[in-house]
């Protein structure tokens, strides 16, 4: 049986969670530190087992008023190894408690649980950790959420092989468009947090351009800012001829990396610069001593209707696997009041875009 503490040590949760199995960038402190900026509190809760971290949960905790309740959110966690059924049980029946205890409506989880590996097909195999950990959600009362915060399905790319085996994994048409940004001098830097501002320019364009809704600039300046500081991120920017035309924000903890934020203009897009962008990603991931670089989102469903097809459609030709993962869940601490919560938010939501609309 593992048991569990609060952890107020930054030093002591990163090494821990570098330890253990599905740990993401957003359960890592400075995740939790931002977000307590911008409305929420964060707990961390580490399980030890034998006195070595097994399992860790950073909870993200913010007030629903008028009500009394509070919404509980383990961002891209818990960490642990799910294939222990034992370990599982037990990090989620404490979660359960944790959550009852501090007057939580529902608290809400979205590990990096595999479902099913590749896209969708008739004869396709399930994978028996994440059909294991599906099985134990539901016997335990956990709901699918129909809030899925985060991306549930997503492309990876190991790069573990050298450098003319990834490019051999690619489609020949990428390998081709990476060579002719090469040939036409597209350039590819790291920038620093003083590039930040022309990053977010081309960030609310691609926005307005692919019809996403972003936040105030404040609020990415500082989770950027942080991240790049403490060596936890790193700006990328693809330019011709000293103009910057798109570029990206990786994260990194452990072992793994992620394709965090992406940005472009409309120019000089024939000259692919954003192919050998991902490429300079790739090479940089590698060269950091990371195995695994997650390019962070692909399609619910996986034709043409989704929005995301396109994007996704750029990010498999760089040669990587699709995870369908097993998405959010909740844990309603109490059932009645959450099931009026998950019914008018909706509503709620497409009034007040309404209102957005005629202001």
């Amino acid at each position: 049986m593992a048991n569990w503490q609060f952890i107020d040590s930054p030093a002591e949760w990163e090494q821990s969670l570098a330890e253990i199995p599905y740990a993401h960038a957003l359960q890592g402190w400075e995740w939790g530190e931002f977000k307590s900026r911008w409305g929420w509190s964060a707990t961390r809760l580490l399980w030890r087992r034998a006195d070595r971290p097994v399992a860790a949960a950073q909870v993200l905790a913010r007030p629903m008023p008028p009500t009394p309740w509070r919404f509980m959110y383990v961002t891209k966690g818990p960490a642990l190894d799910y294939a222990d059924e034992e370990l599982v049980n037990c990090v989620f029946n404490d979660l359960e408690q944790y959550a009852a205890e501090n007057n939580a409506l529902f608290i809400k989880i979205d590990p990096d649980v595999p479902r099913q590996w590749g896209e969708p097909a008739a004869d396709q195999p399930l994978d028996p950790v994440g059909q294991t950990v599906l099985h134990l959600l539901d016997r335990r009362g956990w709901r699918f959420s129909p809030e899925q915060i985060q991306f549930r399905n997503t492309v990876l790319i190991d790069v573990r092989p050298d450098p003319d085996e990834l490019l051999a994994r690619m489609k020949s048409k990428w390998r081709y468009n990476i060579r002719l940004a090469q040939r036409n001098d597209v350039e590819v830097n790291v920038g620093t947090a003083a590039d930040l501002p022309i990053f977010y320019q081309m960030y609310a364009e691609t926005a307005h351009r692919d019809g996403f809704l972003i936040r105030p600039e404040a609020y990415y300046m500082d989770v950027w800012q942080r991240f790049i500081a403490v060596d936890q991120a790193e700006l990328l920017l693809s330019s011709v001829d000293g103009e910057v035309v798109a570029g990206m924000l990786l994260f990194f903890l452990g072992s793994s990396a992620w394709y965090m934020y992406g940005a472009s203009t409309e120019q000089h897009r024939k000259l692919m610069p954003n192919h050998l962008l991902q490429w300079t990603a790739i090479c940089r991931v590698k060269a950091r001593g990371c195995n695994q670089y997650d390019m962070w989102g692909a399609p619910d469903v996986f034709d043409d209707r989704d929005g995301m097809w396109g994007v996704y459609r750029f990010k498999r030709g760089f040669g990587g696997e699709v995870r369908q993962g097993i998405g959010a869940y909740d844990y309603p601490v109490r059932p009645r009041l959450y099931r009026t919560f998950t019914q008018t938010l909706p509503q709620a939501r497409s009034l007040l875009r309404k209102l957005k609309g005629q202001a």
